[in-house]
């Protein structure tokens, strides 16, 4: 067994604190990797507090991981000691169900196992996150990345990169159409720098006026208050697709007014209520509400490598691990541009 320093959560009311347990010892097909960085994601807090429910204790988080390998099972062919490498939101599927036999294993018919509480394939073993000094992964689950980019700011793209840039290549968003994101903030951010990246005219919707110019900044053509009435009636059946990352309960039918004909509503958000939603707006100009979670792993490799081409990473800020529960409160108050990241280092 491997020895292994963390920052846990041991139940839903405390903050998290140093944590020592043991990893497996490397199979066949595994890769050890030591981590270097850890983004910090909205649903970490969710579930080390149990708001979701079904929170198992004690809980490493984190799922946007970056290092090093440092040691490969005696099958492993595609990585190699010292090469940087991620992980993100799901680390082993059934592998012969339908959806996994057509490379979408975040879809796996039995429950892909997430990287932290979840159980791990053989039903008892509980899996621990990126809040750690090191991971071991089955191969197929881990991800080349390249050393051109600024690995802190490559954490996030593991979990807020790939679960916009899933949807807006799935709605074919490229030059000439029309793209909202509604919410700026982890997610939003990088649905933004995606979008206009593949051409698209690109509009941030958000309650607060006060993020325009950091709209403009990332790239945003324009900025849309959706509390101003006479805004969003001069944007009735204006855009092709709109990505949702609002995770605050809201109605999705101001939204869907917004859509032109086939529009896209892509959800990623995950609200702690569910949505209102008219269907008179749905059917009107055959609009679509679209779901999607993060990506395939054939995907986000994909992802990876379109954002070395373009030098695309996420806005972070760095912290050491012993500000976790520091950032947490922060999060809740929006007040991170746009992504914590952990310094592993600092374990």
């Amino acid at each position: 067994m491997i020895a292994t320093k963390a920052y846990a959560a041991l139940d839903a009311a405390s903050p998290l604190v140093p944590f020592s347990f043991e990893r497996r010892d490397l199979r066949a097909d595994d890769v050890q990797v030591e981590i270097l960085y850890c983004g910090v994601c909205h649903s970490d807090l969710h579930q080390a507090r149990n708001e979701w429910g079904g929170s198992m204790y004690p809980m490493v988080p984190g799922h946007e991981i970056v290092g090093k390998v440092v040691s490969i099972g005696s099958s492993v062919t595609k990585f190699k000691v010292g090469d940087t490498v991620g992980v993100g939101v799901i680390i082993d599927s059934c592998s012969t169900c339908k959806n996994c036999q057509a490379n979408y294993e975040q879809y796996c018919l039995d429950g892909a196992t997430g990287t932290y509480n979840a159980k791990e394939r053989d039903g008892v073993t509980i899996a621990q996150g990126g809040y750690s000094s090191q991971i071991v992964v089955k191969e197929k689950f881990v991800l080349h990345v390249a050393d051109s980019l600024d690995l802190k700011a490559v954490a996030p793209l593991l979990c807020a990169g790939i679960t916009t840039y899933s949807p807006l290549r799935f709605a074919q968003v490229g030059p000439g159409m029309k793209v909202g994101v509604i919410g700026l903030g982890g997610l939003g951010h990088m649905a933004v720098k995606f979008a206009v990246s593949f051409g698209a005219e690109v509009t941030v919707l958000s309650t607060s006026p006060s993020k325009e110019a950091d709209a403009k900044r990332l790239g945003a053509h324009g900025f849309l208050v959706t509390s101003n009435k006479a805004q969003m009636k001069a944007h009735e059946n204006y855009f092709d697709v709109l990505l949702d990352a609002v995770s605050a309960p809201h109605d999705f039918t101001a939204y869907l007014d917004l859509l032109g004909l086939n529009g896209k509503l892509l959800v990623v958000g995950l609200p702690s209520e569910d949505p209102k939603l008219s269907p008179f707006s749905l059917i009107t100009n055959r609009r679509s509400v679209i779901g999607s979670m993060i990506g395939s792993m054939q995907e986000t490799q994909e992802m990876l490598d379109y954002c070395a081409e373009k030098n695309i990473v996420a806005d972070v800020e760095l912290i050491p691990v012993q500000q976790i529960n520091e950032a947490y409160e922060r999060m809740l108050k929006n007040d991170v541009k746009y992504r914590f990241v952990l310094d592993m280092k600092t374990l």
